[in-house]
């Protein structure tokens, strides 16, 4: 059993899957807003967390190979992992988290939004952005499992869903 840990490939597999299972309850715990309302300061943290694992990853094996390794264990259990949850319904609830309303017929909910972590300011950047003037024109606002804000106005029959930030060209007026 020791010789099977001692091959090189079989460590960095091992590293591999637990620094992947580590990020995603680390992100899981820490909540989904992080995901789809990226900031500077979650890129640098994204890009900051990447490095700091890539070394338990692959330890002193910085060779092609074991690189290749890496990220194959990375695909096969990724793969795994969304199998899982189209699979076992329950299980992707556990992984992913239920949709959160923030909104209802008008009204903010205070304890969803202290639970989702979302600040009314973010909320009205959200309501803006889906082309509502006030939360009171807002029948529902969803936080989705990955962390986009969903908004229905107009008694139901306009849908909007915040995506990731997109850079808009804005054209004057009569132009």
């Amino acid at each position: 059993m020791y010789e099977l840990f001692s091959n090189n490939y079989i460590r960095i597999i091992g590293s591999t899957l637990a620094v992947y299972l580590f990020i995603v309850i680390a992100i899981r715990i820490f909540g989904k807003k992080e995901l789809a309302q990226l900031s500077v300061v979650d890129l640098v943290f994204i890009l900051l967390i990447s490095n700091a694992v890539q070394n338990a990853m692959v330890g002193p094996d910085s060779t092609l190979s074991g690189g290749l390794a890496a990220a194959t264990t990375l695909f096969i259990v990724n793969y795994l992992l969304k199998y899982l949850q189209y699979r076992f319904p329950v299980f992707g609830k556990i992984v992913q988290g239920d949709a959160t309303m923030l909104v209802y017929q008008g009204e903010i909910i205070e304890s969803h939004m202290r639970r989702a972590k979302i600040s009314t300011d973010e909320l009205m950047e959200a309501v803006r952005e889906h082309g509502v003037k006030s939360v009171k024109e807002v029948d529902l606002a969803i936080m989705e499992v990955d962390g986009s804000i969903s908004v229905l106005s107009d008694k139901y029959q306009k849908k909007t869903v915040k995506r990731r930030k997109v850079h808009k060209v804005l054209t004057k007026q009569g132009s």
